[in-house]
């Protein structure tokens, strides 16, 4: 045996189980319910956008931190979507390879080895990876079922001097939990009392339902010591392009322009023209946009609950994440998953994904529901004769 290559770092995680479903789903031919990715296309206007650009040589590096005209539609936008919320476009923004580099460039950017991250679990698998890679250790507090509220002492508990940021999801992947104004005060006056970072992934934040979107860039004692994360994948339905941004103080966005120059330089040019089109959409884009998410979610709960799945509605974001044990009474959710999607032929994620120890998960699934309606009745027709 030759030596073994593989840092102490990547020996530390797995590959992305998410994408690992996929994969399984398109060699068994199953309706993928797994992966967050539209089947629908994307607005018109940012395809003409984009042919236009790349039609009139927008082909060669734009400004390593993002296209003026990208960074002023940005700043424009986020004006118009939260009054009050005024970016500076040339000291605040960064345009990023999608909201996953935005996160890790981020956390690259603030923390030291020795630092100490904090993260809500169920998580997105990439916070806990990208904070090892970082140099950092998460320190994990659990989101409950099932309103998915955390517990005030045990977030307080995971706060202390060796602290360097908190990772907060709103609209949250994998619940859909939308946080209040309270949570995000008890968060507030933690990183005020412990002079830490929050750093936010808010790339659902259209994709709300019954609640809206705060964000906590916008709540007192957060305004400047919050990074925001977010990108054009899920409101604009192109995930494959992998345009994202970054909105901070002018402090930290300058150190985040830094890391990011040296991961990746910049983001492609010619989308990033078409980014400016998606930032000029109407407001009509976006309430039409929840609509269509709450029609489809509505849907594939209602389905899920007939089944036999324990289900809690989400109120953001455009995923189900459900109990599974009177259908799996082993509660074995990894080997579960990947029995449903050769037989009947449905893609999700066990929960096991999403939690640190992966015992915690064993009784979940995760359904993605960002698809047309016929391929949530075609998933729905595979369920029912399960």
């Amino acid at each position: 045996m030759g030596r073994d290559w593989t840092s102490t770092k990547a020996a530390g995680f797995t590959e992305s189980v998410i994408r690992e479903m996929s994969r399984l789903c398109a060699a068994s031919g199953g309706v993928n319910l797994a992966q967050g990715f539209p089947d629908f296309p994307c607005p018109p206007e940012l395809k003409e956008a984009a042919k236009a650009a790349i039609d009139a040589d927008v082909n060669q590096y734009a400004i390593t931190w993002g296209a003026k005209a990208f960074r002023d539609g940005i700043a424009a936008k986020t004006a118009a979507a939260y009054p009050g919320w005024e970016v500076d476009p040339e000291t605040e923004l960064c345009v990023t390879c999608g909201a996953t580099e935005a996160m890790i460039a981020t956390l690259l950017a603030v923390v030291d080895p020795g630092d100490e991250v904090v993260v809500f679990e169920p998580f997105y698998e990439n916070y806990a990876p990208d904070a090892v890679l970082s140099g950092a250790t998460p320190r994990y507090v659990q989101l409950r079922w099932p309103d998915w509220s955390f517990d005030e002492a045990e977030l307080r508990a995971a706060f202390n001097h060796r602290t360097r940021a908190i990772v907060v999801n709103t609209p949250h992947n994998p619940t859909g939990k939308v946080f209040t104004r309270a949570e995000l005060d008890v968060i507030s006056a933690l990183c005020q009392e412990w002079d830490v970072l929050c750093l936010t992934d808010e790339i659902y934040e259209h994709i709300v339902y019954d609640v809206p979107h705060l964000p906590p860039a916008r709540v007192p004692g957060l305004e400047d010591r919050t990074v925001t994360v977010n990108a054009l994948s899920k409101t604009y339905a192109v995930t494959g392009w992998r345009v994202g941004w970054t909105v901070a103080p002018p402090a930290l966005t300058a150190a985040i322009r830094k890391v990011h120059d040296f991961l990746t330089v910049g983001a492609p040019a010619p989308l990033q023209a078409a980014g400016a089109a998606a930032m000029a959409l109407p407001p009509s884009y976006y309430a039409h946009l929840a609509d269509d998410y709450r029609e489809r979610r509505d849907l594939l709960c209602g389905v899920l609950a007939e089944v036999g799945y324990d289900v809690t509605v989400p109120d953001g974001a455009y995923y189900a994440l459900c109990r599974t044990s009177a259908l799996d009474p082993a509660q074995d959710s990894s080997a579960y998953a990947r029995r449903l999607v050769v037989d009947p032929g449905v893609a999700a994620v066990p929960g096991t994904s999403f939690f640190a120890d992966p015992s915690d998960g064993a009784g979940l699934l995760r359904f993605a529901f960002p698809k047309r309606l016929e391929t949530l009745e075609a998933a729905a027709e595979r369920l029912g004769r399960a």
